[in-house]
């Protein structure tokens, strides 16, 4: 893919900490280690991939979160093999990864997309405080979609021993953006074939009724209106 400097990502505010890990390295004119474009990758997405190391094994296990400050709640299993690993105090990447559009260029070299994308370090703890646990496992469900929390069911006793919920402070964490469209080489722009960009988004459907609703259960407003990260304004 292309290695030409395209449009500069500069939000203007106070830094995180940087070292080696978060260094940016390639195309450091995309990349931010501010805080707030952090947070608004962040929020608007919902997928993380989190890396860990056991005994020289890498892995990397997808799981959906949920942000409150610095801090990232994951949740799961009781028994799962990640949330075990994590809470023994190792050094934990998250990855959270946006894609908005295909850079479709006149040269199959300059072919890149648009997306934004924060990579961060930490490590993490379970959360054993009933209360605090509760809280976070709402954060989570919030940010997924707004509003959701306050119409269902909580867990009960039971269901909070069976999930282990854990929070991962972020120590250090960068963030890439690529917006616009391709760079070519000043000689393939007089090439007669089309390039540009193809937008991308995720899009929710016409929803689906469980086929056991109690009679006369409509569909509420937050999921009618649904539409990926527009329900996180304002956080």
């Amino acid at each position: 893919m292309g290695n030409k400097l395209d449009r500069s990502f500069h939000a203007g505010q106070a830094p995180m900490k940087v070292t080696e890990r978060t260094q940016l390295r390639r195309l450091p004119s995309r990349g931010s280690h501010e805080l707030e474009t952090v947070c608004q990758i962040l929020d608007a997405g919902f997928l993380a991939h989190v890396g860990f190391n056991v005994d020289g094994q890498p892995f990397v296990i997808p799981t959906l979160y949920g942000r409150d400050g610095e801090a990232l709640y994951l949740h799961g299993s009781a028994a799962s093999r990640m949330l075990r690993e994590l809470d023994s105090g190792i050094s934990a990447c998250v990855n959270v990864t946006l894609v908005d559009g295909l850079v479709l260029a006149r040269s199959a070299f300059h072919h890149s997309m648009n997306y934004r994308s924060v990579v961060a370090f930490g490590t993490a703890r379970k959360i054993n405080d009933p209360d605090q646990k509760m809280e976070a496992l709402r954060v989570i469900s919030e940010h997924l979609i707004r509003g959701r929390w306050n119409d269902v069911r909580v867990p009960n006793e039971k269901e909070l021993k069976a999930t282990a919920v854990l929070e991962f402070t972020m120590e250090e964490a960068s963030a890439k953006v690529r917006t616009g469209p391709p760079l070519d080489d000043e000689e393939d722009y007089a090439l007669p074939m089309w390039a540009g960009v193809l937008p991308l988004v995720l899009a929710s459907g016409v929803v689906i009724p469980d086929s056991r609703l109690a009679q006369g259960t409509s569909v509420p407003e937050y999921i009618r209106h649904y539409r990926n990260g527009a329900h996180k304004q304002g956080r």
